[in-house]
């Protein structure tokens, strides 16, 4: 069921990716430096952190660090696992709560009624919290009230409305549900006494308060803004949108606005097999059916809106892939999808300073054999100079990384560590627009940033096994990035980055940046992490005692408490038991040390997750409860968190210590 409502069945589609892009034991350079030397600049000198301090540029060349790994030891992780299980419920490890933040239907505005499952409106449901929550960032207003932003991904109208069976069928009510209940929400919410619990502001002003929905009127900005390729009969000028799908992951910026990014929105159109046929392997490469006018499962948004329909309007897809920039504290602004940053399935995009000040984006483009990719600012952040500071991520150099691997001919697919001992190598960021200047030859720079995924196949970017958030480490540097998994890659083309074959459970890629550089065009990299069940050989903990680790599978998001512990989020756990939140040392004699801190309801993921600054609270989205085939309305397969015999709603949790200890501790 998550795979038709999520993203179209995109894993029982054909792998949208058929560029003859070689893999890396394929593109291994004639001369590989040892391994010594690859890791002498694995990180960098930690003087310079990552985030607005990087602003700062060092006095002199830090030089080289010994080691990945290098720096403190393990810090203040010392919970006992929570053991994995089945269990409906979300379940924290000992000596800690949890409790329900928000909820679907919950009021977002001030006017919005209470949610009743069995009398659903849009017009109710463009007021309150929207469903599938994601992403999750949190602004502080004060010590005890802050703005949360949370995705709202996508519906799953089986769960939501009953007796539901085919966008072809379901009322237009319905189907304008479901609209609304995409996007994402700010809400109010304030800290519970002086604990680290947090509940969801019902009374009062709100007045930041706000929901973005697919009916939600947005800017197109940035060098494709304009373009031919984004102009419709609606608007002909090529700069106004309405909406944003299937937002996923994201990020914030220095200037305190959300990065939001459109991940799955490909499903949602209908007549792909009507548009002009120049279009159609654009179409294609996206994952877009070309053949049949109605894929099956679709969920009919064309019933409602005619632009969703390509064969009437072949250019509005051009329009959904952005990151779209989003300022929490103005519920009255535009939302600004922004071009320079390249059109995918947006995973997210983390912000970060280069050493000269110039903002970098990090970016996943998830889909199996997809790619990875970064964009450097042209100009420097300015501290407090915002109206300069909203134009940076319209114009700068957008970059795809390629890999390569240190072990030739040693890579089977089985997972094997090479006689060296570890998965790594080294890497470039090649780059494929800057401004209005494209360095993909036969593509303008428009046609660079709408066909992003044709630009990366023609300069040999490297395939990833679905590249999922990337978050830098305010420690040590080094960007981190889930690789969930990717069952379609054989043996034949297993590489030391993605090394096994059938890949079911991911890996954890570890990026150091040259001379901790964020603007840097060459890297070295590592696998700390291959999941799975720790008594399977192909797993690999970064060399720590796997028969004290606990078992993990599909890395989906990451991020990192202030002492630089790796905390990941889980996604369609292949081992059989519920999603969760580990958290993961990355230096001292810890590293590798994988322990589960939460598990979340049956048939849910885990999103976000969120340490607050405090390090008191961890924010975690719990999305599709009791999403399990089969599973309606009638006979529900989740009752959290209300419980009894109520529906299951996808919600934000919070869990604390209750004497105030640290997350984790």
């Amino acid at each position: 069921m998550t795979c038709r409502f999520r993203c179209g069945d995109a894993c029982a589609h054909e792998v949208a990716n058929t560029s003859d892009n070689p893999y890396f034991q394929d593109v291994l350079t004639a001369a590989i430096s040892r391994r010594g030397a690859l890791r002498a600049g694995a990180l960098g000198t930690l003087v310079v952190t990552a985030g607005v301090a990087a602003a700062v540029p060092a006095a002199a060349d830090p030089g080289p660090a010994a080691s990945f790994g290098g720096g403190h030891g393990s810090r203040g992780l010392s919970f006992t696992p929570v053991a994995p299980n089945s269990l409906d419920a979300l379940t924290v490890a000992d000596g800690y709560r949890s409790a329900i933040v928000v909820r679907w239907g919950d009021p977002v505005l001030p006017d919005a009624p209470a949610f009743d499952f069995e009398n659903q409106t849009a017009r109710a449901q463009a007021k309150q919290f929207g469903y599938n929550c994601d992403f999750v960032t949190f602004f502080p207003l004060g010590d005890d009230r802050g703005l949360l932003w949370v995705n709202h991904e996508y519906t799953d109208e089986n769960l939501m409305f009953r007796g539901y069976t085919t966008g072809d069928a379901a009322p237009l009510e319905q189907i304008a549900i479901a609209m609304a209940a995409h996007g994402g929400s700010v809400v109010e919410v304030e800290r519970s006494g002086r604990t680290g619990q947090w509940k969801l502001v019902t009374r009062g002003r709100r007045r930041y308060n706000r929901r973005v929905t697919v009916q939600t009127k947005m800017r197109l900005t940035g060098p494709a803004a304009g373009s031919a390729l984004l102009r419709t009969a609606a608007d002909p000028r090529g700069t106004t949108v309405y909406g944003m799908l299937n937002n996923c992951a994201g990020g914030t910026t220095p200037w305190k606005t959300v990065l939001s990014g459109e991940e799955n929105w490909n499903q949602y159109f209908v007549g792909g097999n009507g548009v002009p046929e120049a279009q159609k392997p654009y179409l294609t490469r996206y994952g877009v059916n070309t053949t049949t006018a109605v894929p099956s499962g679709n969920r009919r948004f064309d019933r409602v809106e005619e632009r969703f329909d390509l064969a009437k309007h072949p250019n509005e897809i051009n329009r959904f892939g952005w990151i779209v920039e989003i300022d929490p504290f103005d519920p009255d602004s535009t939302p600004i999808k922004r071009t320079a940053l390249g059109r995918l399935a947006h995973e997210g995009a983390t912000t970060t300073l280069a050493r000269d000040g110039r903002v970098v984006a990090y970016m996943g483009d998830d889909s199996r054999f997809e790619y990875i990719y970064k964009f450097v600012s042209k100009d420097r952040y300015i501290p407090g100079f915002d109206r300069h500071n909203r134009s940076l991520l319209d114009e700068g150099t957008l970059y795809v990384a390629t890999f390569t691997g240190d072990s030739p001919g040693e890579i089977d697919g089985t997972g094997a560590l090479p006689a060296d001992g570890g998965f790594d190598g080294t890497g470039t960021w090649i780059p494929l627009v800057s401004g209005d200047r494209s360095f993909v030859e036969g593509m303008t720079a428009a046609e660079v940033l709408v066909h992003t995924r044709v630009a990366a196949d023609k300069v040999g970017a490297t395939k990833m096994d679905r590249p999922e958030d990337m978050e830098r480490n305010p420690v040590n540097g080094a960007v981190y990035v889930a690789l969930t998994n990717n069952t379609a890659r054989t043996a034949a083309q297993a590489d030391e980055a993605n090394p096994r074959a059938a890949n079911r459970h991911g890996q954890i890629l570890e990026i150091a940046e040259r001379r901790d550089d964020a603007a840097a065009t060459t890297f070295t990299w590592s696998l700390p992490l291959v999941c799975g069940d720790p008594a399977d050989p192909s797993t690999y903990f970064a060399g720590f005692d796997k028969t004290k680790v606990s078992p993990i599978s599909c890395p989906d998001n990451v991020a990192f408490d202030r002492e630089g512990n790796l905390w990941i989020s889980t996604d369609g756990n292949a081992l059989g038991k519920n999603d969760g939140l580990f958290a993961m040392p990355l230096a001292g004699p810890d590293r590798g040390h994988v322990r589960q801190f939460l598990t979340v309801p049956y048939g849910a993921e885990t999103c976000g997750p969120l340490i607050t600054e405090d390090q008191k609270s961890v924010f975690v989205a719990v999305q599709h409860p009791g999403e399990i085939t089969g599973a309606t309305p009638d006979a529900p397969a989740s009752h959290w968190p209300d419980g009894g015999t109520s529906q299951p709603r996808p919600s934000v949790a919070v869990a604390w210590h209750p004497q105030g200890k640290k997350i984790g501790s």
